[in-house]
């Protein structure tokens, strides 16, 4: 038996020529499909978390609060870290 087989009748071709026709019309399908769903869904986002005022109060104390939270744990850090040094045995 030979490794690949190609016929000598060409109209053999027909049908796998049909299918990949077939196969390919799916996968652009498919393809388009995907794009126009990401398109919706980019936009669904956009409209729902990037569409805010930012000139409101609150996002600015949140800000400051997150600020001043961070800040603080930083002083508190170096006190521990001196109060230890200090106490320490020599």
């Amino acid at each position: 038996m030979e490794f690949l087989y190609f016929p000598e009748d060409k109209t053999e071709y027909i049908p796998s020529f049909i299918l990949l026709v077939i196969f390919m019309i799916g996968a652009i399908a498919a393809m388009v499909f995907f794009y126009k769903k990401s398109k919706k869904e980019e936009k669904y986002f956009n409209d729902k978390y990037m569409n805010f005022d930012m000139d409101t109060d609150d996002s600015n104390d949140i800000f400051e609060e997150n600020e001043s939270h961070s800040h603080s744990k930083e002083a508190k850090a170096t006190e521990s870290s001196s109060s230890d040094r200090e106490h320490e045995p020599e």
